[in-house]
């Protein structure tokens, strides 16, 4: 039988879609991140109860077979407390485990904070990273962010109402000019867009800031300083001093970046010359 991941509404009961229905109301077992989130889930949509167990990051080892042990002859539906299972929590050994097993494993489109924030964003999301939640602690925070805005894409983070200021702060520090948007309770009735630098995004947040957020930092193109002209002079004699052809060391530079093809293999002609001419007279000083 099949292990179906079932996407719930964020904060709009009308985002249910028709087939998300028609499993919560079928499966023979829900997991569910919380058992009572799920149940009031359950009654909002006017479905019938259901057996439900927990899955979370501190029982998932131990439960992941016993769920498994189920789905060899049930029905076991999957969902978290709001948005896509298997998102930012355990969802994914529960994924693995199942194909390992031979069991199949379904997932039904629906609700996404991440996909919604980069597209109300207005930035180019042709290639993005989606990196989840942020760490808790400062130090590691700050090395991620450092490490993930020197990757020039456009990058996704859900935060917390509690580290928002402090995670908008360390953005700020590491380019207060980048443009953020911040997507804070979507699709619910207090849902608030806020875009601009971090310094202005948290200035446009009421304090104490409250609700699910999702953060999305513009791209940035990344720099390319092109080697000076003795760099490139340089590399061109070791590859010359390698028996590398002229026309394959204009086609490595120029593919690198260092400049157009036809100038660089007229300057490498000229290179090889004077790299003979220099080792005759060395020959013939030795002689």
């Amino acid at each position: 039988m099949p292990l179906i991941f079932v996407p719930t509404p964020l904060g709009n009961l009308r985002d249910i879609t028709l087939r998300a229905l028609d499993v919560l109301r079928d499966c023979d077992l829900l997991v569910a991140e919380d058992s009572r989130v799920a149940q009031r889930l359950l009654a909002a949509l006017q479905l019938p109860g259901k057996e439900i167990w927990t899955y979370h990051d501190h029982n998932a080892a131990a439960a992941t077979p016993v769920i498994l042990q189920r789905a060899q002859d049930r029905t076991v539906a999957v969902v978290t407390d709001a948005g896509t299972p298997g998102i930012s929590d355990p969802g994914a050994l529960l994924v693995a485990n199942a194909r390992a097993a031979g069991i199949a494993v379904e997932v039904l489109p629906g609700p996404s904070a991440a996909i919604g924030a980069a597209v109300l964003s207005g930035f180019s999301m042709r290639r993005f990273v989606f990196a989840g939640f942020l760490p808790r602690a400062a130090v590691a925070r700050r090395k991620m962010l450092s490490g993930d805005f020197a990757s020039g894409v456009p990058l996704i983070y859900y935060e917390s109402p509690q580290r928002i200021v402090s995670a908008l702060a360390d953005i700020a520090a590491l380019d207060p000019s980048r443009r953020i948007f911040l997507l804070r309770e979507y699709t619910k009735v207090y849902e608030q867009q806020v875009c601009g630098t971090a310094q202005e995004v948290c200035s446009a947040l009421e304090q104490p800031v409250r609700g699910e957020l999702t953060l999305v930092v513009e791209g940035a193109p990344v720099t390319f300083s092109p080697p000076s002209e003795a760099e490139i002079g340089a590399r061109m004699d070791r590859m010359l001093n390698e028996g590398r052809s002229v026309s394959a060391i204009a086609k490595a530079l120029a593919d690198e970046g260092c400049g157009q093809r036809r100038h660089l293999y007229a300057q490498a002609v000229h290179r090889k010359t004077q790299w003979q001419g220099s080792a005759q007279a060395r020959k013939t000083a030795d002689s």
